[in-house]
């Protein structure tokens, strides 16, 4: 193979997107828009939420270093500043408009101190001489020939412990903009420069469409349409982009592996569950829970893409292979093994707004349905007992032993309600166990176990 063939082809297909989103910067979102009050954006760009997956331990925020590979302007390196305090954000891009527009974000927000951006590609990142702890590569890797090439690359400057976010489109769920991108290069609209022509005959041909025509039903929106609207960011996110191409869980598992990395997680982990599917998860069809059980991550996932494939993006989280002590689930754990865990409330939790909403559930004696203040683990409600509240109450501002919210729980709970008994140090022992367990399946606490 010709290498400076493929190097000028991949400098030219870099140069191709880089017009375009200086054409198009994206994100365009306001740049007074705050992601404070999106804990479920924070839940996932907070570094701790990964670390606990991977380590079952509470990393600090301190001192980390946090990359943001392709920032675009700057809307999740403020989510990654804004969700990890004390850390250093540095977000690269190979468009200078959008870091232009990044380094106004940031500095409009007060964050100038703890984010720096430079112009670079991925393929570059060595230049920088940093190794990161955290790594947010969003909406870029499927513009790579090769993904395995852009993780690798990542993976060049992760520090050993490290982990990278990363996402794909869904080849699956997005198949109706690949025929879309197909029709209009036919028409000559992802020619070089085409983007300003290309729009309103966009716009133009698709609203001439019928309703009943299947790439409108599934592709477009009247809101492209309307008079006042700036359709652009939509319109060359989708129906325009370039370079875009779909993948499958396969192809994750794949790219993960050729890159020397291992798979984490799904960001949402909990939106992949084939069991939620189901009627009556806990009654599957034995054939398939039969198979459920005995299949790989990899092949559930497979399962659930082709099932529902309702995601847009392949989330996922990878991590530097280390050899790790097995460590057993905490459903596991017998109540010696407690006695000497650690528990904190999950950051994104510890909001004055829920405090206050808590606090009403403990007065009003009724259940907090903490989901509605952080939905991302879970599809379905999760209630909490206002006696258990109380318990989650005591971890706002500091994590507390085990023991401690025991010996709390005996205080608000000091008698058996059957037999009317003083409760046992080892009742509410278990009773407190289960209801922790409960919560740190969704990672609204986080317990350590101690050594």
């Amino acid at each position: 193979m010709d290498n400076s063939a493929t190097g000028n082809t991949q400098t030219d297909f870099l140069e191709k997107m880089r017009r375009q989103f200086d054409f198009g910067p994206y994100p365009r979102i306001p740049i007074e828009k705050t992601p404070r009050d999106n804990p479920n954006e924070l839940f996932i760009h907070n570094l701790v939420t990964p670390y606990y997956l991977r380590y079952q331990r509470v990393e600090t925020h301190e001192g980390k270093l946090i990359l943001d590979a392709g920032c675009g302007t700057g809307y999740k390196a403020l989510i990654l500043a804004e969700a990890n305090p004390g850390a250093k954000v540095v977000g690269i891009d190979i468009s200078p408009k959008s870091i232009e527009l990044a380094q106004q974000r940031l500095d409009f927000h007060g964050f100038s101190d703890r984010v720096e951006f430079h112009v670079v590609a991925i393929e570059d990142l060595p230049q920088l001489e940093l190794q990161f702890d955290y790594i947010n590569c969003d909406e870029v890797l499927y513009f790579f020939d090769d993904i395995a090439q852009g993780l690798a690359a990542l993976r060049s400057v992760l520090k050993p412990e490290g982990i990278i976010r990363a996402n794909l489109h869904n080849a699956l769920q997005r198949a109706v903009f690949f025929r879309a991108q197909e029709l209009f290069g036919l028409m000559g609209l992802m020619e070089e420069g085409a983007e300003e022509l290309a729009i309103p005959v966009v716009i133009e041909t698709m609203k001439a469409l019928k309703k009943g025509v299947d790439l409108k039903q599934r592709s477009w929106k009247s809101i492209y349409e309307q008079e006042g609207q700036d359709p652009r960011e939509a319109l060359l996110a989708n129906h325009l982009l370039q370079g875009d191409k779909g993948y499958r869980i396969a192809d994750v598992f794949d790219g993960l592996e050729r890159a020397g990395l291992n798979f984490l997680s799904m960001t949402n982990w909990r939106h992949w569950v084939v069991e939620d599917l189901f009627e009556e998860p806990d009654n599957l069809p034995s054939y398939l829970a039969m198979g459920l059980a005995a299949s790989s991550p990899q092949d559930q996932l497979t399962i659930y893409e082709l099932l529902n494939p309702k995601h847009r993006l392949l989330d996922f989280w990878g991590a530097q292979p280390l050899a790790l002590e097995p460590r057993p689930s905490i459903t596991e754990w017998s109540l010696a093994d407690w006695q000497t865990a650690r528990v904190w409330l999950h950051p994104q939790l510890r909001t004055e707004k829920l405090r206050s909403v808590a606090v009403r559930a403990i007065e009003e004696r009724r259940p907090l349905v903490i989901s509605e203040y952080l939905s991302l683990p879970t599809l379905s409600p999760v209630p909490v007992d206002n006696s258990a509240v109380a318990l989650l109450l005591a971890l706002w501002d500091e994590p507390l032993a085990f023991t401690e919210l025991v010996e709390r729980w005996r205080t608000l709970r000091p008698v058996n309600w059957v037999t009317m008994e003083p409760i046992s140090p080892e009742a509410a022992g278990q009773a407190v166990a289960e209801i922790l367990t409960n919560l740190e399946v969704f990672l609204y606490v986080l317990v350590e176990k101690g050594e």
